[in-house]
């Protein structure tokens, strides 16, 4: 390798460091998104939510949670909170549902974001289950309650930046995603026999 090196000129080292370049930058924009939703995801950095199964203790101290909904400019769905906020204890397991509705003519499939602020008590909002794992397709003029089930971790206490929080604040963006052929294909043979989602 370094013998190669040796017998380039100086404009060939300077494409061969170019094009090395190129390739190191290249790579790490590919793997940019996933190493940084790793991050968020072990940190709870950005209002990243952790996923798990419960708390194995529920206490007796509240913490308001209060839930958002929007979409995206071009994502033609009507969605909102049914329910605004919930009180709920540490550790105790909660159920809210979102409302989406389609008032267009054809299926439309539609991908949620999430976030929750403060950001410091994102490392403790768990989600058990929630409609913004996969992605959901509605029928047109089909009305859908999705539910997220969840839970505040008490660990919460333990930590200094969060433990003075009261109110969270869960948030959803909606947009849209290309249904693949596949569920394409099987979208229609239900339309043609009247089944819906």
């Amino acid at each position: 390798m370094i013998g190669w090196w040796r017998n380039l000129t100086g404009i060939q080292r300077t494409a061969a460091q170019a094009t090395g370049v190129v390739v190191v930058m290249a790579g790490l924009g590919w793997a940019s998104v996933p190493l940084y939703d790793l991050f968020c995801r072990v940190t709870g950095y950005g209002g990243t939510t952790q996923v798990g199964s419960g708390s194995d203790r529920v206490l007796e101290q509240t913490v308001r949670v209060r839930f958002d909904a929007s979409v995206a400019r071009d994502f033609p769905w009507e969605f909102r909170p049914v329910q605004r906020t919930m009180d709920i204890r540490l550790g105790e397991v909660g159920i809210a549902f979102y409302e989406a509705y389609n008032p267009t003519d054809e299926p439309v499939a539609g991908t949620a974001s999430y976030n929750v602020a403060p950001y410091d008590a994102g490392l403790y909002f768990t989600k058990i289950d929630c409609f913004c794992f996969q992605y959901q397709v509605l029928q047109p003029g089909e009305r859908v309650e999705m539910p997220v089930t969840f839970y505040v971790d008490p660990d919460m206490l333990d930590d200094r930046d969060a433990r003075d929080t009261h109110t969270i604040t869960l948030s959803y963006t909606f947009h849209r995603t290309e249904i693949p052929a596949a569920d394409l294909a099987a979208l229609g043979s239900r339309a043609v026999d009247g089944g819906t989602n």
